[in-house]
């Protein structure tokens, strides 16, 4: 079969044009391949990277749900504190958060590893905020909270004041690992026992926060 000259120039264009065509799809779908396979890399190395990290603060997604589930901050039944159990939770969490706020403001001030002080900020924080918490509470309920720092509490902020520098660190922070053992059992104990339902909500949405606090100050300690 013969073409004519104008015939064989419109095939031989075609022909170039489908190679261009399949040229620049090879390109597309390979740089495609490529850019999931990075980010599937990066996603690895950042998860890996997380895990290896010691000043990574785990957070406690079940018990978060379940606090979200309860009454908000912003509910409270205004009806007195009946039984001596949550009477004796919202002191002992009071005086408590009170010593927190203090030994990390002494933390900021006196620590030498950056992590510690770091962490005495964040009890400053989270401390604070619950302890305005625990007040809107006793208040709505005309329940008396102790105003100054219980004596037992007080000697401890004493005794810290007078360390400095890598002898606070070691007592700050063996201090904070025992303080938040005992305190998470106190608050899982109170959200699920106690008779007052606006306390047992504020225990349980405390708890998280607890919790991140332990991880937080365990990895501290397994660094110094």
């Amino acid at each position: 079969m013969w073409y004519n000259n104008n015939d064989m120039k419109t095939s031989i264009a075609l022909s170039l044009l489908l190679g261009v065509a399949l040229s620049v799809s090879s390109c597309k779908n390979s740089n495609r391949d490529s850019s999931q396979n990075n980010t599937g890399e990066t996603s690895e190395r950042r998860d890996s990277a997380d895990l290896n990290n010691p000043n990574r603060m785990p957070v406690d997604h079940t018990a978060q749900d379940t606090a979200n589930k309860l009454p908000a901050a912003g509910k409270i039944d205004p009806a007195p504190i009946k039984d001596d159990k949550t009477a004796t939770f919202m002191k002992e969490a009071a005086g408590g958060g009170m010593m927190e706020v203090m030994l990390g403001q002494t933390a900021q001030q006196n620590a030498q590893n950056e992590r510690v002080k770091a962490f005495g900020a964040m009890m400053v924080t989270d401390h604070t905020r619950a302890s305005d918490e625990l007040k809107a509470i006793a208040g709505a309920k005309n329940f008396p909270l102790p105003t100054s720092l219980p004596e037992q509490h007080q000697h401890h902020v004493d005794a810290l004041s007078k360390k400095q520098g890598r002898a606070f660190d070691k007592a700050y922070v063996d201090m904070m690992v025992d303080d938040h053992q005992k305190d998470i059992k106190a608050f899982e104990k109170a959200s699920k026992s106690g008779e007052d339902s606006t306390v047992r909500a504020f225990a349980a949405r405390t708890l998280p926060v607890l919790r991140k606090h332990l991880d937080s100050i365990q990895a501290i300690s397994r660094g110094l």
